[in-house]
């Protein structure tokens, strides 16, 4: 499990825009009708952000993070990459989550992302001018690989996903596609993850520098998997400096 079912993100450094939240269903390319829970900023346009949760899905966890997002001026859908699967609505703490995850492909995430972009990118969705990726551990990995979907995102970022080893889902090695990579790549990893070993990193580095792929991978020293979680006190300074970085990619840098 990537965090604990009392998990909540850290505050965002930049709040106070106006918040509005709702369950959508979204319409994949394939037919499929993926659920999401979409909160959008108060302005129009900008940046907006798809949400790919960890193992235990739509946690509310990541309905928190995306109302956050949407404080901040970003508009933000969390994805339920589940629904195809267990139908949509909410699940709880005891939620059999690995049949499910067993169940998703490359080709079924990718076609419940770009629904949710087209939706950001809508009147609907606040009409997003760019739209990026954001994932944790299996949504890490996952966001990681919507680099090679055809240059639709302005960018993808990863918490504490694997870019490397096997996969519960069977996803490809993002290492080994990084050549393929069509947008800019942001990667927070934990110096104390013994999931994703240093050197694990470190090929992805060099994937991406030999692909000529913009690229920033940080990892902060003592922090370990999971570490973007308020509940977490001991690196509230490593999630914090998350946040600002998360933002910048994005393009909603912390003014003074």
């Amino acid at each position: 499990m990537c965090h604990q079912t009392d998990a909540r993100p850290p505050l965002a450094p930049v709040s106070g825009g106006g918040v509005d939240a709702v369950d959508v269903s979204l319409t994949a390319a394939d037919g499929a009708h993926p659920a999401g829970y979409l909160a959008r900023a108060t302005d129009p346009g900008g940046p907006g952000i798809v949400i790919i949760p960890d193992v235990r899905g739509l946690h509310p966890f990541y309905l928190e993070l995306a109302r956050q997002f949407a404080g901040a001026g970003v508009h933000a859908l969390a994805l339920d990459l589940y629904s195809r699967t267990a139908g949509p609505g909410r699940r709880g703490d005891a939620f059999d989550w690995m049949p499910h995850v067993t169940a998703t492909t490359q080709a079924t995430i990718a076609a419940d992302v770009r629904a949710a972009a087209g939706l950001l990118k809508s009147a609907e969705g606040g009409s997003a001018a760019r739209v990026f990726t954001l994932g944790f551990c299996f949504g890490g990995r996952a966001s990681f690989l919507q680099a090679v979907e055809g240059g639709e995102f302005s960018g993808v970022i990863g918490f504490y996903g694997p870019p490397g080893g096997p996969n519960r889902a069977g996803l490809p090695e993002p290492i080994q596609l990084a050549g393929a990579f069509g947008c800019p790549v942001l990667g927070l990893f934990g110096g104390a993850d013994d999931g994703i070993p240093r050197d694990m990193v470190a090929g992805f580095e060099a994937a991406l520098t030999a692909a000529c792929v913009q690229h920033e991978l940080v990892t902060y020293p003592g922090a370990p998997h999971s570490f973007f979680d308020r509940t977490a006190s001991d690196h509230a300074a490593a999630a914090a400096d998350a946040w600002r970085r998360v933002l910048e990619f994005v393009g909603r840098p912390i003014t003074a």
